[in-house]
């Protein structure tokens, strides 16, 4: 069996058991320690930690050599992410509070899982190592790497949709989204930080301010939404031109590169 063969095997195999795990495991796990604990913030950052097992197995049989925290690119700066993230999502922050009222109250369990407990552990899974793994260490192309993992991170948020309309709208903008955050984390040297912070504060921004009911959004959430975005690659360039580092994506990395990066 080639070297090739045998990854690609294990990396499937290893994602597949995460993947029925988590499908028939996650609800039950976190039911029994919002049980024992009473609190559903606890029993959700649980969920996802066992749940994540299979993976971290996977990852130490395709690589028993290398630091498992850092092949889920947890290991670089968090300050650095914590600092694009915060400049790149100041449009949102600013429109949104010019243009939309507060909520009225927060539930901060909620509040948790939603922008600080789901943000991270999506961005481990999906980014880091469902996209990550295979463009950093495979010669996988950039699009190559995201497709799948992009397809089914918007299929996972298709549950907020009322309607058809608003099922492809949501499938557009999360797919997107999942290509906008890969693209960040690639750009920023496999720092996985600023992939998360940025998906911590849109999140955030989302939850605190009267905006929508779902990442559809609406024409004003949207547009300061995508003032963020274009912020985000504006800094990631700058960053990249100022400290003359190669860029990860390119037209000769596009769907197969020759060697891994």
């Amino acid at each position: 069996m080639s070297k090739n063969i045998r990854f690609f095997s294990i990396f499937i195999l290893g994602f597949t058991l995460y993947y029925f795990f988590d499908f028939f495991c996650f609800k039950s796990i976190q039911t029994f320690i919002k049980e024992t604990s009473g609190s559903k913030a606890l029993a959700h950052t649980a969920a996802y930690s066992i749940t994540l097992i299979p993976l971290i197995i996977t990852l130490k049989i395709l690589f028993p050599k290398k630091n498992t925290f850092s092949l889920f690119s947890l290991d670089k700066s968090i300050l650095k992410g914590l600092f694009v993230a915060f400049i790149g999502t100041l449009p949102m922050l600013i429109g949104y509070f010019m243009y939309f009222k507060r909520v009225e109250s927060v539930n901060f369990q909620s509040l948790f899982i939603n922008t600080i407990s789901s943000p991270f552990f999506e961005e481990v899974i999906f980014r880091a190592f469902l996209i990550g793994i295979l463009f950093r260490f495979t010669g996988l192309g950039f699009i190559s790497s995201i497709l799948f993992g992009s397809l089914l991170f918007a299929q996972m948020h298709l549950y907020q949709s009322s309607n058809p309309t608003e099922l492809m709208e949501i499938f557009l903008i999360t797919f997107l989204g999942s290509v906008f955050f890969s693209w960040v984390y690639f750009e920023m040297d496999f720092n996985l930080w600023p992939a998360i912070f940025l998906h911590v504060f849109m999140n955030l921004y989302w939850e605190i301010f009267n905006i929508a009911e779902n990442v559809s959004g609406n024409l004003y959430g949207n547009i300061f939404k995508i003032l963020s975005i274009i912020l985000v690659i504006t800094v990631v360039i700058y960053r990249k031109q100022k400290h003359k580092t190669p860029f990860q994506i390119t037209g000769k990395t596009l769907f197969i590169k020759t060697k891994p990066s």
